[in-house]
């Protein structure tokens, strides 16, 4: 499926002084373009629902489109607002940026260490340009941008965009996110970027009123109607979103939000195969969020390198929390059981059917460690509590530490999020800033959601959930690294001195041996590396010491959380504990 010769969303600068200004507008009957400053233009009908002109204009020039005579818009693929989402789009030029490291290659996916933010609680895009090397210098590999497109006001959790294509103007023009990936690369961090391709947010989108076979009448999602792929405009809306994020800002990543939403495997596989095409020989990795643990995703080496692993993440709360409501019921029986699944074949769930009576998930076994994100936050599992809180006000210190311990040393990519690393208690909320109808409406629906949890099922007890669209809400949100806990910091960059110097080097080839557990709240699990070594993590989080298999005396102990060495040597494994070990081949 291709598009009619020549077009492509969005505005084109063409090297003759003028630019073409493209749209999909299959409903609609005229399109106008009203240039800033330069008048009003019809464009032309193409074939297939497009209308399309070459005009003469500049960039910085703003524009909209008028629809029907009628319905004023902006670009759907606008790479730069002048105002907001409803505002007036601006004519840019990708290649005028000269890239200060423009030989960036990238890094292979076994080096990286994660740390997922939301650029909007950093100040921006140059404020947080200004905190790479304090990341560099922790063991972070990677930054992970939560989603950067335009929003309707100022702030924004990140998951309610409409203008996929425009960074939010709240966080900086689009050359300042280029210095900010310039920046990175030059101390040797990739940048992913966090893209929402299955729903649009409520507000600012008009795709409906244009071009209603954007969505499927016949399939809904928890957004209202599913995006249909089946267009060719469709897909090639999203593929070319993709590709701009590879070619005009050299990420070295996409993480793709939700994919259970998305009902065609077909295109999420084009999707994968034409932006690796459009990285030109330079390293790009695709994770994938996916409820349904589609295994077979993850296993073409032109598809998907990894999938967030939200079981073990479930299965670690639990043991942590004790909480057992929603979908934490699934992991509330035996949850160092699905740990040990997590921890020797990838995903908990390979086909069994989950508290909602659905079968999901496919066999992960044969999968390498490296497709699995592991994590103990992210904006998902802080942010979509009530009160937003983090793990260091809901877990035992010790245990917690234990676990980070876990996260970080297993052969799976780990992920950090903001804040983690200091010890922040500072809650993550989910935060917007819509007004009037549509402001009440997000604020009740909020704390009607959560009334199905015993905290807030008595009589005013949802009152208590902050509301979204209150600017103090977007305040408490915010990390304060000022505050931070140099212990916690000395503890996750000894981790993460540990992963770079003894496991990383050994990643690609590894996999995962076996994993058993040792009572109700401990485990021994190992990997062989790829120099036949093995590496052995042994985890409790229980109260009371538990016995162990001695390591072999040949055995180095390389990191002891909890517990002295001899203890574990003598085959004990003390309380709130991980040690790791790693016996030469």
């Amino acid at each position: 499926m291709t598009l009619p010769t020549g077009l492509q969303h969005g505005a084109w600068v063409l090297p003759d002084g003028r630019v073409r200004f493209s749209l999909w507008a299959p409903d609609a009957q005229r399109v106008e373009l009203e240039l800033g400053g330069g008048g009003r233009h019809d464009l032309a009908r193409a074939a297939d629902g497009w209308f399309s002109a070459e005009i003469p204009a500049i960039v910085g020039q703003t524009y909209r489109y008028r629809i029907d005579h009628d319905l004023l818009v902006a670009d759907p693929a606008s790479r730069d607002q002048a105002g907001g989402v409803e505002g007036e789009s601006r004519v840019t030029d990708p290649s005028a940026y000269r890239w200060l490291h423009p030989n960036w290659r990238g890094r292979p996916w076994h080096e990286a260490v994660i740390y997922e933010l939301h650029v909007g609680l950093c100040d921006g895009f140059s404020a947080l340009q200004g905190r790479l090397e304090e990341l560099a210098a922790l063991g972070v590999t990677a930054i992970e941008l939560m989603p950067l497109n335009a929003f309707p006001g100022r702030r924004n959790w990140g998951y309610d965009g409409v203008l996929p294509y425009a960074p939010s103007c709240a966080y900086g023009d689009p050359d300042t996110l280029r210095r900010l990936i310039d920046s990175a690369h030059g101390l040797g961090l990739m940048v992913i970027i966090d893209v929402v391709y299955n729903h649009f947010g409520p507000q600012g989108n008009y795709l409906g009123r244009y071009a209603s076979a954007f969505f499927r009448a016949d399939q809904q999602t928890p957004w209202g109607p599913a995006i249909d792929f089946r267009h060719p405009a469709v897909r090639e809306f999203f593929i070319g979103n993709a590709q701009m994020w590879v070619r005009e800002y050299r990420v070295d990543g996409l993480r793709i939000d939700a994919v259970h939403a998305i009902a065609d495997n077909d295109f999420l596989r084009e999707l994968a195969e034409r932006a690796r095409q459009a990285a030109e020989g330079r390293e790009l990795h695709l994770i994938l969020e996916n409820e349904n643990n589609q295994a077979s995703l993850l296993q073409s080496p032109r598809g998907f390198d990894a999938q967030w692993n939200d079981d073990l993440h479930h299965c670690l709360h639990v043991l942590l929390t004790g909480e057992d409501e929603a979908y934490y019921v699934d992991y509330s029986h035996k949850p160092i059981e699905q740990l040990c699944r997590c921890l020797s074949e990838g995903f908990a769930f390979q086909g069994e059917t989950d508290y909602r009576g659905i079968a999901r998930g496919e066999p992960s076994a044969e999968l390498t460690p490296q497709a699995f994100v592991a994590f103990l936050q992210n904006h998902d599992q802080v942010g979509n509590r009530a009160l937003g809180e983090r793990l260091t006000t809901l877990a035992h210190t010790d245990r917690l530490r234990a676990a980070s311990a876990l996260v970080l040393l297993s052969p799976m990519v780990p992920m950090l999020f903001m804040g983690e690393e200091w010890g922040e208690q500072q809650p993550f909320l989910f935060f917007t800033d819509y007004q009037g109808e549509l402001a009440r409406a997000v604020t009740d629906g909020r704390r009607e959601e959560f009334r199905r949890f015993r905290r807030f099922s008595s009589p005013g007890a949802a009152a208590w959930i902050p509301d979204p669209n209150d600017y103090q809400t977007f305040v408490a949100s915010r990390p304060h690294p000022e505050r931070g806990d140099d212990a916690w910091r000395a503890h996750y960059r000894e981790l993460l001195q540990v992963r770079q110097r003894w496991l990383t080097p050994h990643l690609p080839g590894s996999r995962a041996l076996a994993a058993q557990p040792l009572g109700e709240r401990a485990l021994s699990a190992k990997w062989r590396l790829a120099d036949g070594s093995l590496w052995r993590l042994d985890l409790n989080l229980g109260t009371d010491d538990i016995g162990v298999e001695p390591p072999g005396e040949d055995a180095q102990v390389l990191f002891c959380c909890g517990q002295g060495v001899a203890h574990y040597r003598h085959g004990w494994l003390g309380a709130a504990a991980l040690v790791a070990s790693l016996e030469t081949a």
